[in-house]
């Protein structure tokens, strides 16, 4: 049966309780995880775009949106603030995935 790709490589020892913040996948393009958010608020980093830059969350395939929320709620969780006092990463272009060829083509119906 399915066991998830994360467990995979670290079986679960019955005698030992596992850290599920191990297991939880914040950023499933760059497999980044709770544990490791934690650890970067833990030494210091405390913004959104500072833990981008260390461990990639965000910068994935999918550029931050299945994972950019999770980020802002961890770090607000952490400061004691809300989610809406936290600044979000920056955007950057092209903010939509757009066809290469379109480009090479001159077709600008594609860039807008």
């Amino acid at each position: 049966m399915w066991e998830g790709l994360h467990l995979r490589d670290k079986k679960p020892n019955k005698e030992e309780k596992t850290d599920v913040s191990e297991l939880t996948l914040i950023c499933r393009c760059e497999d980044v995880t709770l544990k490791e958010i934690r650890d970067l608020i833990a030494e210091g980093y405390t913004t959104a775009e500072e833990i981008k830059r260390i461990a990639r969350c965000g910068m994935g395939p999918c550029q931050g949106r299945t994972c950019r929320e999770l980020l802002l709620a961890e770090i607000a969780k952490a400061l004691g603030e809300k989610v809406d006092n936290v600044a979000p990463t920056r955007y950057r272009p092209p903010t939509k995935p757009i066809h290469l060829g379109g480009i090479v083509e001159g077709d600008t119906d594609d860039l807008c």
